[in-house]
């Protein structure tokens, strides 16, 4: 077949043009693999500012270093553009955009689909087009293929078809897109080929699956699998709060056993566009088959609830000190949503802010990673702020820290030295060894 021994020659010497479509935290790094690899590489997306930055050599992600993007750009190996008509330019397409979810927590595919359309209007014979994407399963065969089918192109003959779930891990060092794994599924097996062989260039191991729809299923399968286990140390957590027992001490001693158990733990909710999205998308795919999914929807709650509990905790603590939430001065440490990273999606410090807000607390906060507070989605209402310095003055002048992302940075030390008192939600405390009376564990 001409599409594919043609695509596949260029995969093989690496002359194939290789497009993504979203340089956020997935795309960004992508980009870096490819061109490391060898590839020419062009980067797509929506938002102007990104691709000027871009243009620039300057990046906008903590873990892709400017340098690195300067001389792919001085270099010509990679060409940043809103320009959505030249993804007729590309041999592989990618597509990276955010898969949210809308108001009553059901999937909005609207990225995925605006994005199948423009592919779609510039799709041409001998194009390999790959949803990374997080999905439910079923995606990319119904809201994908169609519209791509709409040009009289055929997939698996005149195009090609695959699903590959991002497994983007931002801020870990031991892990980059590189030395992931990448499961692959194609529509058909030629597609599956020639996006195993594509991949295969550019990280250190490619995992062929019978179906896109197994590889749809199985990243919903990674990050339920994580949600359920968080919502279970959480539940536990408020459980042994009321015994007096330390959660974090249960949870070293249980995994000192060698077999049967991994280490989970508690926090303010859940962070980060998997863990906290990817188990409705699968609760609201077994509703249409008429299907109950009891026990993911049991964890989506107490995960969700999880920052309303560290509120009522503050609450109860500050009436300790004879004081109510409003009129309190809360500083919030941390808004990217782990530590060490400037990733804000999803992150519970926002919702955090807004009850804290709405309670009339006057709030401010410090995040070492994450300068002045992003517009969020999710949380249009939120005030501007930036990030305060930790002076002692500053620290002093707080009725209670609240440690929401234990961030490498923060001296906890130094913050229990000069604070009047400190809501610890990430354990962050647990070296500190004078001041602790300070402490307070939510």
């Amino acid at each position: 077949m001409a599409a594919f021994d043609q695509l596949a020659a260029k995969i093989d010497d690496k002359t194939a043009v290789i497009g993504v479509i979203g340089l956020g935290y997935v795309g960004l790094p992508l980009i870096r693999a490819f061109t490391s690899a060898g590839f020419r590489a062009m980067g797509f997306d929506v938002d102007q500012t990104k691709v000027d930055k871009l243009l620039a050599g300057q990046s906008y992600i903590k873990h892709i270093d400017s340098a690195f993007i300067s001389k792919l750009i001085s270099d010509k190996q990679f060409e940043p553009t809103a320009d959505m008509s030249r993804l007729r330019e590309a041999d592989c397409i990618i597509i990276c955009v955010p898969t949210p979810l809308n108001e009553s927590r059901d999937p909005d595919l609207s990225f995925i689909e605006g994005t199948a359309h423009s592919i779609a209007r510039a799709l041409r014979p001998g194009q390999l087009v790959v949803l990374e994407s997080t999905t439910h399963p079923t995606t990319t065969r119904v809201n994908v293929l169609p519209v791509l089918e709409a040009t009289g192109l055929k997939a698996g003959k005149d195009y090609f078809l695959a699903f590959s779930p991002e497994r983007e891990d931002p801020g870990n060092p031991n892990f980059s897109a590189e030395g992931i794994p990448k499961v692959v599924g194609g529509y058909d097996p030629l597609s599956r080929d020639l996006a195993c062989a594509m991949y295969g260039h550019a990280v250190v191991r490619v995992i062929p699956v019978s179906s896109m729809e197994v590889a749809e299923a199985c990243k919903i399968l990674e990050n339920t699998y994580r949600a359920v286990n968080i919502a279970m140390v959480n539940e536990l957590k408020m459980l042994y709060d009321k015994m007096g027992i330390d959660v974090w001490e249960v949870i070293d001693a249980a995994k000192t056993k060698p077999f049967g158990f991994q280490a989970f733990y508690p926090g303010p909710g859940l962070g980060g566009h998997c863990i906290p999205i990817d188990p409705f998308y699968l609760t609201w795919l077994a509703r249409k088959h008429g299907e109950a999914t009891r026990f993911i929807e049991l964890a989506g709650e107490i995960n969700t609830h999880m920052p309303k509990y560290v509120i009522t905790r503050l609450a109860e603590f500050l009436n300790d000190m004879g004081k109510p939430i409003k009129g309190s001065k809360i500083a919030l440490l941390g808004v990217a949503y782990k530590k060490d990273v400037d990733d804000p999606r999803e992150s519970p410090s926002f919702v955090l802010a807004e009850l804290l807000l709405e309670r009339g607390a006057e709030l401010t906060y410090n995040d070492p990673h994450v300068p002045s507070l992003p517009k969020m989605r999710h949380h249009p209402n939120m005030p501007a702020m930036d990030s305060q310095e930790l002076t002692p003055e500053y620290l002093a002048a707080q009725d209670c820290v609240l440690i929401a992302t234990d961030h490498t940075a923060y001296d906890h030390d130094f913050i229990c030295q000069h604070a009047r008192m400190v809501l610890d939600t990430r354990n962050a405390t647990k070296g500190v060894k004078q001041n602790r009376e300070k402490i307070r564990k939510a």
